[in-house]
């Protein structure tokens, strides 16, 4: 019974003594805890914060990095699809002047030949693996410096606008074909191919003709006049892309320091 009375009496004892040192806490005090806390908690936010800001920043850099090796893949690319696009010109510009002239007797192997060259594309697919990456995953965000965002949408919009420009070409090339499929002996041209599959080589002598029809040469020519028109917007195109490619890793290696 005593002892009870005697852990009472010092439950009672510390009860007293944790109020009384609540009381003697003044205002200043718990502002000085509550303030410490507040610090901690901040301080943590802040150097969570300078992670992930450097961990963006290397994101960041290693995208702009990739993409310019994408930029100069597609120079390289270009370059190539122009050189073709020269060649095609100069074989279509003889067609043309043979079909004016009526010059088909005695040239039916120029007229196979530059007949075969005129149902070619010479297409450019733009390498765009790491642009897709960033679109796809949402982190176009990342890329924080706006003169090098602007810049990249505007290429990425050319590139667009020559896919437009391809879709129609190849439009034109199908309605040339329906004649080419009159005028040529279909044969012949399977003779043309080399080994390899791509190449295309002069045939033999001057195999017929499947038709000598002079309105079918007419409408040949027509649309030989319009294939002509659209290749010459696309290399246009390809120009002015290759020029934005070259500017573009220009400014891009100078904003981020890849020199």
């Amino acid at each position: 019974m005593e002892e009870n009375q005697i852990s009472e009496t010092d439950k009672d004892l510390s009860n007293k003594e944790l109020i009384n040192s609540l009381k003697k806490k003044n205002w200043k005090s718990y502002f000085k805890e509550f303030f410490m806390l507040f610090l901690a908690v901040f301080c943590g936010f802040l150097a969570e914060n300078y992670r992930e800001s450097r961990v963006e920043k290397q994101i960041e850099r290693q995208f702009i990095k990739s993409y310019i090796e994408d930029l100069k893949s597609d120079t390289a690319s270009i370059r190539q699809v122009l050189d073709i696009a020269k060649l095609k010109k100069s074989k279509m510009d003889s067609l043309m002047l043979l079909l004016k002239n009526q010059s088909i007797e005695g040239h039916e192997n120029e007229l196979y030949f530059f007949g075969r060259i005129l149902i070619r594309g010479f297409s450019f697919q733009s390498n765009d693996r790491t642009f897709s990456q960033l679109k796809n995953s949402g982190s176009t965000r990342l890329i924080r410096n706006k003169q090098a965002t602007d810049s990249i949408i505007a290429y990425q919009k050319l590139v667009e606008q020559l896919d437009w420009n391809y879709l129609d070409e190849k439009r034109v090339r199908y309605e040339a074909l329906n004649y080419i499929i009159q005028i040529f002996d279909p044969f012949v041209f399977d003779e043309m191919i080399t080994e390899t599959g791509i190449g295309i080589s002069r045939t033999s002598g001057n195999p017929p003709l499947r038709s000598y029809d002079p309105s079918l040469q007419q409408d040949l020519a027509h649309w030989a006049h319009q294939l002509e028109g659209s290749d010459y917007i696309i290399t246009t195109k390809l120009k002015k892309l290759i020029e934005s490619a070259v500017e573009l890793i220009a400014l891009l290696t100078k904003e981020y320091d890849l020199e």
